[in-house]
């Protein structure tokens, strides 16, 4: 079971808050609102802080997202990622397209515009 709470921030920004497995079923689960989110929005803060496991599906709608983000001139960050899945991101090198943060000021001042 995948969650996925949207939050408005002051800034402009959305805050995506997911929570559960980023598998393949977990993926599927959320996919369709999260792309619309991303078409929708130019600037989001995923919050993977509830995320304990993600996999290449996972991966793979992150990638689409940010590529999305950015074809609009949006951007996308990523927060609280665990140390197990921020692993997952570096090994796939997630992070050199979708930054990676601790806290939430860094996190929307990294997406603000």
């Amino acid at each position: 079971m995948m969650d996925l709470v949207s939050e408005d921030m002051p800034n402009g920004a959305t805050r995506l808050r997911l929570s559960g497995r980023l598998d393949i079923n977990g993926a599927g689960e959320i996919e369709t609102r999260f792309s619309a989110l991303a078409g929708a929005k130019r600037a989001l803060v995923v919050d993977l802080s509830g995320v304990e496991f993600i996999a290449s599906m996972g991966i793979r709608l992150l990638l689409i997202a940010a590529k999305t983000l950015k074809a609009k001139g949006g951007r996308m960050a990523l927060l609280g990622v665990r140390p197990d899945v921020a692993d997952v991101l570096k090994t796939a090198r997630v992070d050199a397209l979708v930054p990676i943060y601790g806290d939430l000021p860094a996190a929307l001042a990294a997406v603000g515009s």
